[in-house]
């Protein structure tokens, strides 16, 4: 469906994107991700023709987007993170406005009322876009991208500005698109990213760093690092230390600057630390095993950044 080969982009003597490879199956639902000024948005605008790479190849649907733009671009519908609308139309003009430009063959009103229907816009038709919340603008910009019912779906920061209903909508409505379609989120919205998505791609620094399912990244992550236990306790903090060093199977102890103690473990030791809290008078608040959310996973990978104290 999608496949990016040895991509360059070069700004001068800056590489935006530094030969890097994937592909996109169709009917997947991926997140792109990435920092600021990692390249994600240089990737996007490639993936979209909006920009050439200097070296390598784009193919969407078996075309070159470099040789056959025209065609290539036909299977893609494009929700940048601010839709470029026409706030004076009403939004049954505007899509019909859209439809005319693309130049779609479907039967225009049917076509158009089916996708009112399926993003939750047909009770507006007849208002005008300027007058509507910036919900409603972010599902008639999803609409306009829908039009010709494009194979591809691209969305920009699909939820920005939204409020927590809104954003629910608009996660149900990219999960139902993803039944029929390929759909890629670029997002800093990372729980979102976690719910919709089925694999993610991260680029840091114009490279890829990761390319694989949520699962599959957090457990080769989970190998490489040591077994860890987090706890809160309330007492004397070099009570609570000697204590835990003094238990079999803490391998190493590390407090975060709130209060956390995490233990680098090689057996598991809840049990030993429970009984050690009750013999040393020490209250336990909380204990876990830790389980690296996408946040962590995303920082793990793009920065080097620590907020912990060894002892």
């Amino acid at each position: 469906m999608i496949e990016f080969t040895d991509v360059t982009k070069e700004y001068g003597q800056k590489k935006a994107v530094n030969n890097i490879s994937f592909k996109i199956n169709k009917g997947e639902i991926i997140g792109l991700l990435g920092p600021n000024g990692a390249g994600k948005s240089t990737t996007m605008n490639i993936l979209t023709g909006y920009i050439a790479p200097t070296y390598g190849t784009v193919t969407v649907n078996g075309y070159s987007m470099i040789n056959e733009p025209q065609k290539a671009r036909k299977a893609i519908g494009y929700l940048p993170e601010n839709p470029p609308l026409y706030m004076e139309m009403t939004v049954i003009d505007y899509l019909k406005f859209v439809y005319d430009i693309k130049g779609c063959t479907e039967p225009k009103d049917t076509h158009i009322d089916e996708i009112m229907k399926l993003v939750k816009i047909k009770d507006v038709e007849k208002r005008l876009i300027k007058n509507l919340s910036k919900g409603y603008k972010q599902r008639i910009g999803l609409a306009g991208a829908m039009i010709g019912n494009p194979e591809i779906l691209i969305l920009d920061e699909p939820t920005v500005g939204l409020d927590p209903q809104q954003i629910t909508e608009i996660r149900d409505i990219i999960k139902k698109l993803g039944r029929e379609r390929t759909v890629i989120v670029s997002s800093h919205i990372l729980s979102e990213i976690s719910e919709i998505c089925q694999r993610i791609i991260i680029i840091n620094k114009g490279q890829i760093i990761a390319n694989s399912s949520i699962a599959n990244i957090k457990q080769n992550i989970a190998q490489a690092q040591d077994n860890t236990v987090v706890a809160e306790f309330i007492g004397d903090r070099e009570q609570i230390v000697f204590m835990l060093k003094n238990i079999e199977g803490v391998e190493k102890i590390k407090i975060s600057k709130n209060g956390q103690y995490t233990l680098i473990i090689t057996e598991d030791i809840r049990e030993k630390l429970f009984h050690e809290c009750v013999k040393n008078n020490i209250t336990i608040l909380t204990m876990y095993i830790k389980q690296l959310t996408l946040e962590e996973i995303f920082l793990q990978l793009t920065t080097n950044e620590r907020n912990e104290t060894n002892v």
